[in-house]
């Protein structure tokens, strides 16, 4: 008896041990790539960053500005020639239509005020840095806060995966994902946008409701509504994710029921309330700037107008098409959805409710009108399910090493398999970023296929020492090219 308690001791310690090694590698990793950041407002970046710069230089929420600092393409399709804004960009309040989220601007707000600090103590010591939310501090401040939450997002994935899959597998697959998905684009190449900060609040999010599961406090109850707040307040479509908490309430429901024993079930009800009333309260930034900038709590500009179709018509494009298919793209996911079959019997509960909000989300995406992201590198919209696929692709990695007898060798190639997927997404990114491939519209993969054999090989190198010692001359050039593209073939609205 207490040499199997001495035993299990010992596993439990060198556990601990291997958890801590992997988390530090995937520190000095994370610190590694952080010359990959790049300081940039780009796209749709502009409108999640005109909600951090505008309240915080101007105090208003008056966008001009940030419209006119846009990039080439984006300003011009928005301005007049005398630098004044296109009519059309306004609202019926008289606000600027900024129909992105406040998210992210929250997320942001430590490091820009930093920045802002910087600044003007910078100034008064004679630095002459333009205080405008603009200048270099705070565009790398916000670049920066982006990678380290997509950085926390993976972490607390790799923790939720580890309490279900051996260390190894958990800690292969978060590698795997991080570097074999659309995740790297938005984490570092455009900082702006919001689905680096969508892993990170959807992988929190999942981490406490799985850790809160089995006995969850009133308080706790609370703390997981301004959570899912948050998470909803990064991106809208993330609101899927509160189908876990409701899934969970209804099985409890039944469950006291059956039992006939309805003091659980008030109680639970009780918390279901506090619940929805702190989900409420930390979604009020965003009622707000709907309200503002809209005229109405529940006016969320070009989302609802567009003309959604609720049989879900892109079921099967959105997976395989050429243009940003999320398999056809980026294969890896194929074999983090595989693994969801496989789950062994400790973690079937977890997978099943994982399955549901993934299979919900896909289905939401499925019914949008612009399923294909428009400009993006694969399907940008299923970043939000990074924590997902981490923890499929490590139940498939460890029913793939019971065909082994010998763990290292498992090891040994499924960690080649991994790179061998990494290096195809990561040449692909290079096709995408300096355009040999269309940012928008479909892909020959044909033409994709000779660029990584012939043409990456030799590029990628040379524009790597551009991008990061030249990087101003770089993304003015890449700009250009984006600009010539969509002159020969417009963007469809």
């Amino acid at each position: 008896m207490s040499e199997s308690i001495s035993n299990e001791s010992a596993n439990l310690s060198a556990g601990g041990r291997s958890s801590v090694r992997s988390g530090r590698i995937l520190l000095v990793l994370f610190l590694l790539s952080l010359p990959l950041v790049n300081p940039i407002v780009h796209g749709d970046g502009v409108g999640y960053y005109a909600y951090a710069r505008a309240p915080l230089i101007q105090h208003n929420l008056r966008f001009e500005e940030d419209w006119r600092h846009a990039n080439l393409y984006f300003s011009q399709a928005r301005t007049l020639a005398n630098g004044q804004l296109n009519p059309s960009e306004y609202t019926e309040t008289g606000y600027v239509s900024n129909v992105f989220t406040i998210g992210p601007a929250i997320l942001w707000t430590p490091f820009l005020l930093a920045a802002h600090a910087f600044v003007l103590c910078a100034d008064v010591l004679g630095a002459h840095i333009p205080a405008n939310g603009f200048s270099t501090p705070y565009i790398l401040a916000m670049a920066l806060g982006t990678a380290i939450y997509g950085f926390l997002g993976l972490l607390f994935s790799y923790s939720l995966t580890r309490k279900y899959v051996e260390e190894r597998w958990a800690f292969l697959s978060t590698l795997a994902i991080w570097g074999g998905s659309s995740l790297p684009v938005y984490m570092y190449f455009n900082p702006a946008w919001s689905h680096a900060h969508s892993v990170f609040a959807v992988a929190l999010f999942l981490w406490y409701w799985d850790r809160t599961r089995d006995r969850r406090t009133f308080l706790q109850w609370i703390l997981l509504g301004l959570l899912a707040g948050l998470m909803v307040d990064v991106y809208f479509p993330n609101g899927v994710f509160l189908v876990l908490p409701l899934i969970e309430s209804i099985l409890a429901y039944r469950n006291s029921w059956k039992e006939k024993n309805l003091r659980p079930a008030g109680l639970l009800f009780a918390a279901n309330i506090s619940f929805t009333v702190a989900l409420v309260l930390a979604f009020l930034p965003t009622l707000a700037t709907r309200s503002i900038i809209f005229g109405g709590f529940f006016r969320f500009g070009s989302y609802t107008a567009a003309p959604w179709d609720w049989t879900a018509p892109y079921w099967s494009v959105v997976l395989f098409s050429s243009e940003h298919g999320l398999l056809s793209w980026t294969p890896i996911l194929a074999l983090a959805i595989l693994g969801l079959f496989f789950a062994p019997r400790h973690a079937r509960s977890l997978t099943r409710y994982l399955a549901v909000a993934a299979a919900a989300y896909y289905y939401v995406i499925s019914s949008y009108p612009f399923w294909n992201g428009m400009a993006s590198f694969g399907n940008r919209f299923f970043i939000s399910l990074t924590p997902i696929f981490i923890f499929g692709l490590a139940l498939l990695l460890q029913r793939f090493a019971q065909l082994f007898r010998s763990p290292r060798r498992a090891f040994a190639v499924a960690a080649a398999l991994i790179f061998l997927l990494v290096a195809w997404n990561t040449g692909l990114i290079f096709q995408w970023g300096s355009h040999l491939i269309p940012a928008r519209g479909p892909v020959s993969f044909s033409e994709v296929l000779h660029n990584q054999i012939f043409v990456v090989p030799r590029q990628l190198s040379a524009d790597l020492q551009r991008y990061l010692f030249k990087r101003k001359a770089l993304m003015r050039q890449i700009e250009d090219r984006d600009i010539l593209q969509l002159e020969k073939k417009p963007s469809r609205p």
